[in-house]
């Protein structure tokens, strides 16, 4: 049975802003859904990040400053618990879903560190995986199609409900529904194995990274280097 047919365990968050060794997270959702797709159980939080919410941020996700301060739990509490649920799943070996997964995890994980919490990876003993990713995926088996590929977009393509874009618990059970859509539709990357799976996904991600680098230095774009490493940036003391 390949992955796509069975149980995954699907991640998302919503922040005050893109940069992971800055921002904070608003809120989270951690959905376990069954081989057809039925969620099994759902686990969600509501932080106080501690630090202004943007309005740019509010106008995305609807939770503003005052709404997290009034309703939502200390940011150490909630992110120790979110932080223990994956570790939980993955040391299930259940593959874990993850949009984007370079952006939330890394953001995880320097939330870890900014509250003296344990690591995702310090609990795993190893970097998260398995770990499936919908963009990392689609870029791979479709390379050269033209357009966006932020999750909406992708749900689109691939015919996916997304109802309620934007709450982390509706992301998540997207981002599992396009996973699974591309696993049924692109026999390459319906491997039995998750392991293996991730594996094909990280030397697809570094090869991605170096062709979109190429890509902006011929268009003479100054955007920062594109970090190659996946599902998870480095974490370098200082940054």
């Amino acid at each position: 049975m390949s992955w796509h047919q069975g149980l995954l365990v699907s991640f998302d968050l919503e922040t005050t802003g893109t940069d992971v060794e800055q921002d904070r997270i608003v809120t989270a959702a951690l959905l376990r859904l069954e081989g057809d797709g039925r969620p099994a159980a759902k686990l969600t939080w509501l932080l106080d990040p501690g630090v202004p919410i943007p309005d740019e941020a509010a106008a995305i996700h609807g939770i503003s400053t005052a709404y997290a301060q009034e309703h939502g739990c200390p940011p150490a509490t909630a992110i120790e618990e979110i932080t223990e649920a994956l570790a939980e799943a993955l040391r299930a070996e259940i593959p874990l879903v993850v949009m984007n997964a370079r952006y939330d995890l890394s953001l995880l994980d320097r939330e870890c560190r900014r509250h003296g919490l344990r690591t995702l990876t310090e609990r795993l003993g190893h970097a998260p995986a398995p770990v499936i990713d919908p963009l990392v995926l689609d870029k791979h088996v479709d390379r050269y199609r033209k357009g966006k590929r932020a999750l909406q977009a992708l749900c689109g393509h691939y015919g996916v409900p997304l109802d309620g874009a934007h709450e982390a618990g509706a992301d998540a059970a997207a981002a599992a529904g396009v996973a699974r859509r591309i696993g049924e539709k692109y026999p390459a990357v319906a491997l039995p194995s998750p392991r293996a799976l991730h594996t094909l996904q990280e030397q697809a991600a570094a090869e991605q990274a170096t062709s979109f680098q190429a890509y902006l230095r011929r268009s003479g774009d100054p955007r920062a280097i594109v970090e190659p490493a996946w599902p998870l940036i480095p974490y370098q003391a200082g940054v």
